[in-house]
């Protein structure tokens, strides 16, 4: 994976991150309970780290001359966009359907 499109994917998730954290602060918090909003808003803040993370990698690779330093930090972005897949993706899917089986994946991502 190159790391300009590490960069868009980066970018992608942040907006993404920002504006489920604006969905959860104005648009669910009626409608789940505050140990679910709690869930949901936990998943939006660790996106948002992964994404800062994902990005320094992104950046990192693209700044470096050595190969096996691009390889390095293309494998560590890859392991981020992993887990804000699994870590805040199953969050998201345990608080909005409450469905508990979601809960043991979690650290899978994290």
């Amino acid at each position: 994976m190159r790391s300009r499109t590490l960069i868009i994917i980066a970018a992608l998730s942040g907006l993404l991150s920002v504006g489920l954290g604006a969905f959860a602060a104005h648009g669910l918090k009626s409608m789940l309970s505050p140990y679910l909003l709690g869930v949901f808003e936990t998943g939006v803040t660790y996106q948002f780290i992964h994404t800062l993370a994902l990005l320094l990698c992104a950046l990192f690779a693209l700044h470096s001359r050595a190969e096996k330093a691009q390889k390095a930090f293309h494998r560590a972005a890859i392991c981020f966009i992993i887990g804000i897949l699994f870590f805040s993706g199953s969050l998201y899917a345990l608080a909005l359907t409450g469905v508990k089986w979601f809960g043991p994946i979690t650290p899978l991502g994290g």
